[in-house]
């Protein structure tokens, strides 16, 4: 008994990587049986298989661990008294290289009369080596959720004490006994994916071919991997059929019974539930992980929606070339809109379970009617909302069913300045309806705006209001993706398989996938040049854009602009609305509807003269920085730590260069500070902030907007050839471009920092002015319900639900006087 409380009073521990083995572990040692001495440890039970894989991967011991024995006995429980060594699941993993010993004089265990053959052998019988080591897994009553690893044997060894295998044993030099028995799983999905999107296994073979020639090979047993290998595996993928049974439902509950660990939640067929399907791939996690942590997630919801019989809902995450790479696909019926918590839910428990610091900076929707509330309850993080779909459905409708292209630009332009108002907080349904109006001669899209997008304005206009808008980058990158995925899956012969949730499951699962993970492969451009059809690989329209040099850029007036062409110089390509998020272009990729890089690179162009307005992502930045200045808090610990974290992101904005200059010194005072001085120097007769005030929340037209917002010496940074406050492109502070360590979080401001405890957050609640009906977390201050939007509205506070958290926006009262210290800043 003393033995198990010992045990039992072992810490969990997960470590944060996201495969690790025993050396990651800190062990306990406690007697077993025989007086042996046993090393054992705790870890989440979701993470087994990441321990395995680690374990594996030992650098002098290179091996594969197979399941020996396995069990899971019926528990019995005592009405009175309970087993504390009570075991739920079972497991016994061995070594492949043991334990029998086939080299010359070695033992092999005696054949058993009750042995029956597995499907899987435990290792081929070349391979034996006699190696001993060999531990238990065990699920237990009292900790159901964690796993108990017991080591009876950690060292490779054979009967003798002796190395058997791997780069220690010096009669495997030179062998394959120096590496892992099997293939890796990382070279496995690369065969697979090679077959999936059309590889012959010829031109497979001439690939590992001329990798294995390369000096110092052979590294590791991939380079071992057979012509009869990859035929093998390449007649499987082929003979295999999406069709497993003539009903659709049976067909897809068979294929995910056979899929469950790429599965992380699951609705079938039912009259009183809606059928739900999350697919997660175990690469796919490990993106999420790699680039989801404190970074941004997008949702795209609603691709094919016109042509598959489920849609597809699709949860990307952007990689360092601020591509959308695809970590979760959700196939659900449109009905099943309001059961998205259940599956936002189970995917937040998946990737917690597997690295418990895992956090989210940002999640971006493309649906005014996305269950935001349950988003920032379950991730903690900041709602965006992103408006690529809207817009490109107006461009596409304007292309077929308007011919004028004068007529047209203007038409875009208005709605652009539409949805601009509508941001600021100016305007309402009554714009659109002029619009209308004014535009009656081109009945088609009029007729085609009134029947489709007019019902709809309303609820767009309330989430544009109440959540950030995403900046252009995040659009591109979303219709990249979009565009890519369509490419993938709509270009059937037969359009009959489109109502077929088996055939999307399966095209999802093979092609697409094989897809963005051939373009994420580190060694891609081995096989680049054989590809046939390059689906993913490429840039962005953002990151085409920057290559476009600025003297092919001709910036004629406010009406139009030219930019010469990349690949055929004598040709121009004609911009209309420059400087607009809402600008068009004559080129193929802007009449299909998309941002291309021309409108990208005039808007660039013209933002860097300050001939155009800032883009709404970063208007919304700014707005948020003024609505802080407009609800100071009266506890002066919040305060100090809220001026600490304004500096720390100050830091990281100017190390990585997404902020202004800091050059232009002048008697020891940088731009920045005095930059810093005019937002902070009050009136003279204390009516409050005065050039932040007249120069960001002043002027919401856009023509002298954060015209006030510069150094002092207005002239200084356009003769010095400098940008202030913004980046190369789009001059936006909210651009993708984060750092490597990653963005930052306002809920994390309570909820990181153990200095700010709960009387603390209170006073801040207080001091500004809040009722009690916050949640009961404070570390997400979500909103309670109408009563609390109702009082909040009473004390003129606009509800701007930024990053999970409430910035009070004094919008239809007057602010209070600010009296703020003179102060400076220098970042070191």
């Amino acid at each position: 008994m003393a033995r198990w409380d010992k045990i039992l009073s072992l810490p969990v521990q997960s470590p944060p990587k996201f495969e690790f083995s025993s050396a990651d572990l800190e062990w306990a040692k406690v007697e077993g049986w025989s007086d042996n001495i046993e090393k054992v440890a705790f870890i989440p039970f979701d993470r087994v298989d990441n321990f395995l894989s680690g374990e594996s991967a030992n650098k002098d011991f290179p091996t594969r661990f197979y399941v020996e024995a396995r069990r899971s006995p019926k528990i019995r429980v005592h009405p009175s008294k309970e087993k504390v060594d009570g075991v739920i699941e079972f497991a016994m993993y061995r070594c492949a290289f043991g334990p029998d010993d086939r080299r010359e004089g070695g033992s092999v265990r005696p054949s058993r009369n009750t042995y029956v053959r597995k499907k899987k052998s435990a290792g081929r019988p070349s391979i034996k080596r006699g190696c001993q080591c060999y531990f238990f897994v065990k699920r237990l009553v009292a900790k159901p959720y964690a796993a108990l690893i017991i080591y009876k044997q950690d060292k490779h060894v054979d009967e003798k004490g002796l190395p058997c295998h791997g780069p220690q044993d010096a009669r495997a030099v030179g062998t394959r006994a120096m590496f892992a028995p099997y293939i890796s799983d990382d070279l496995l999905r690369l065969l697979a994916s090679l077959i999936h999107i059309g590889f012959s296994v010829e031109t497979i073979m001439h690939i590992r071919h001329e990798l294995i020639e390369k000096p110092g090979s052979p590294f590791n047993h991939d380079d071992f991997v057979t012509h009869r290998y990859v035929r093998r595996l390449e007649r499987r993928i082929r003979r295999s059929k999406f069709e497993l049974d003539e009903d659709d439902a049976v067909s897809i509950e068979m294929w995910a019974d056979e899929h469950e660990s790429d599965i992380f939640f699951r609705e079938d067929y039912s009259d009183s539930e809606p059928f739900i399907l999350g697919i997660q791939t175990e690469w796919q996690l490990q993106q999420m992980i790699k680039f989801g942590d404190n970074s941004l997630m997008a949702y795209d919801s609603r691709f094919g929606t016109n042509k598959l019989k489920h849609p597809v809902h699709s949860l990307l995450v952007f990689d360092s070339d601020k591509k959308a790479i695809p970590i979760a696909w959700i196939i659900a019926p449109r009905s099943a809109s309001g059961d998205a918590y259940k599956w936002i839910r189970a995917l937040h428990r998946r990737v917690r379970s597997k690295t418990s610091t895992w956090k989210l900076a940002g999640f971006i929707v493309d649906d005014p009617l996305a269950d935001v509330l349950t988003i920032r309850e379950v991730f903690q993080c900041s709602v965006l909302i992103c408006f690529w779909r809207v817009r490109r459905a107006w461009h596409k409708n304007l292309v077929e069913k308007c011919l004028e292209t004068e007529m047209r630009s203007e038409m875009f332009g208005r709605l652009g300045q539409a949805i601009t108002s509508i941001c600021k907080g100016n305007a309402g349904l009554d714009l659109f309806e002029n619009f209308m109006d004014d535009f009656i001669d081109c009945s088609d899209f009029v007729e085609y705006f009134r029947a489709v997008w007019f019902p709809r304005i309303g609820m767009w206009t309330a989430a544009l209001k109440s959540l950030p808008l995403a900046g252009q980058e995040t659009c591109s990158a979303m219709e990249c993706y979009h565009h890519n995925l369509k490419l993938m899956l709509l270009n059937e012969k037969d359009p009959s398989v489109y109502q077929r949730t088996d055939w999307l499951v399966d095209k999802l699962y093979s092609k697409a996938h094989s897809c963005f993970f051939l373009d994420q492969y580190p060694g891609k451009e081995d096989f680049a040049r054989y590809m046939k059809v390059k689906y993913v690989s490429g840039l962005t329209s953002w990151q085409r854009a920057l290559e476009i040099p600025d003297s092919d850029v001709l910036l004629e007036d406010n009406k139009c602009a030219q930019v010469i062409s990349q690949h055929v110089r004598e040709k121009a390509h004609v911009v209309w609305n420059p400087g607009s998020e809402f600008a068009l272009c004559d080129c193929n990729w802007s009449g299909m509807g998309n941002l291309c890089k021309h409108v990208l690179k005039v808007s660039c162009m013209y933002r860097r003269k300050r001939s155009a307005a800032p883009s709404m992502s970063l208007f919304k930045f700014n707005q948020t920085l003024i609505n802080m200045l407009h609800c100071p808090p009266q506890d002066s610990l919040i305060r100090d730590h809220a001026i600490s974290l304004a500096v720390c992101v100050q830091d990281l904005l100017e190390k990585h260069g997404i902020g202004g200059s800091a050059t232009g010194v002048s008697d020891g005072v940088t731009e920045r500070e005095h930059l810093m001085e005019q937002m902070v120097i009050p009136t003279e007769n204390g009516s409050g902030i005065q050039d932040v005030h007249t120069g960001v929340g002043g002027d919401l037209n856009g023509e002298t907007a954060f015209a006030q917002v510069r150094t002092v010496n207005g002239e200084r940074g356009e003769s010095t050839g400098q940008v202030n406050g913004c980046s190369e492109m789009d001059v936006d502070l909210v651009s993708m471009c984060t750092s490597p360590l990653g963005l930052l979080s306002a809920d994390g401001i309570f909820s990181s920092d153990s200095s700010v405890g709960k009387e603390d957050r209170n006073s801040l609640k207080t001091g500004l002015g809040f009722s009690e009906t916050f949640s009961s977390n404070n570390t997400s201050f979500l909103i309670g319900g109408s009563e609390f939007r109702e009082d909040m509205i009473s004390k003129g506070v606009c509800l701007d639900l930024l990053d999970g958290t409430l910035a009070g926006s004094m919008m239809d009262v007057d602010p209070q006087p600010i009296q703020l210290p003179m102060f400076r800043c220098e970042i070191h």
